[in-house]
């Protein structure tokens, strides 16, 4: 069985390129594919949402697990865990966000033996950078059929970190003091989604004790400040949802970000891995089967 890192740097591989509706289709398209292939490899149910967007069809990527036991939970919201697979044009996307979505494969991984009290969705959003197309069609239509959902978890940009002073930026007007060593993941919630907030941090803490957190919470769907916005967690603080995005922050630490230097040899694997166990961790607590 490979080991983790060899496991990671493989998705990696396969993952790492520009993938942009315009001017690389086919790669978005294979993306895509690859990720519905490892998710039904590791026995997840896969499916295709169709996202139309330029008279053309795409896709956003689902793959489910549900309660082991028939008809236990059937009737409990869902828990969706998220990243989208498209980049800007002229960008490999290593960290965004081929980082996401091998935490997804991570999760996919690791939850395929755990006994589930609830179903997890774990989705591969597409046109996030096309002002989240992907993520609103799939939130509209679930607003539209009336469906709850448990809560959110957006990977957005998860997979760079430096430790040394200056390596990180506080973006403007947030209202918390924010550490100039880019080595701590961000988890961006509303008042909504306070309570998971508060429970990614808790699960940080007692599995992955490397890794450190900043939260903030923002009032309402974030308005008042639009950087907390940037990512698909809006599409659902905008339908209602309770949602959170996990971050490095991206621009306001990763010099490569929407650049052609943003490769696979920039990211920190072992940043990478304890935002994938964070994760793991608090979807067991939301949909796990209790002792």
């Amino acid at each position: 069985m490979l080991t983790q890192r060899r496991r990671i740097t493989r998705h990696l591989d396969h993952l790492v390129g520009e993938r942009h509706p315009e001017t690389s289709p086919r790669a978005l398209r294979k993306t895509a594919h690859y990720l519905a292939t490892q998710f039904a490899k590791l026995g997840w149910v896969t499916s295709g949402q169709p996202v139309n967007a330029w008279g053309k069809v795409y896709r956003n990527v689902v793959a489910t697990k549900y309660p082991d036991r028939p008809g236990r939970g059937g009737e409990l919201p869902p828990l969706l865990i998220g990243a989208h697979y498209d980049t800007v044009s002229g960008s490999p996307g290593a960290d965004d966000n081929a980082s996401g979505l091998v935490v997804l494969l991570e999760v996919a991984l690791r939850l395929r033996v755990q006994s589930l009290a609830r179903p997890v969705w774990l989705v591969a959003f597409c046109l996030e950078e096309q002002d989240r197309l992907g993520s609103q069609a799939f939130a509209s239509r679930l607003k539209a059929e009336r469906c709850e959902l448990a809560g959110v978890i957006i990977l957005e940009c998860v997979g760079f970190a430096r430790s040394e002073a200056g390596t990180q930026q506080a973006p403007p007007g947030v209202p918390i003091a924010v550490s100039t060593q880019g080595d701590f993941l961000a988890i961006v919630g509303n008042e909504a989604s306070r309570s998971m907030v508060g429970q990614l941090e808790q699960e940080a803490r007692q599995h992955a004790a490397k890794l450190k957190t900043l939260s903030l919470v923002v009032p309402g769907r974030g308005e008042a400040m639009p950087h907390t916005r940037r990512s698909d967690h809006a599409s659902f603080w905008d339908a209602g949802y309770p949602a959170v995005v996990l971050t490095d922050t991206a621009n306001f630490r990763n010099p490569h970000y929407h650049r052609e230097t943003d490769t696979l040899d920039t990211l920190n694997l072992e940043f990478l891995s304890n935002v994938a166990t964070t994760v793991t961790a608090t979807a067991t607590q939301i949909a796990g089967v209790g002792p």
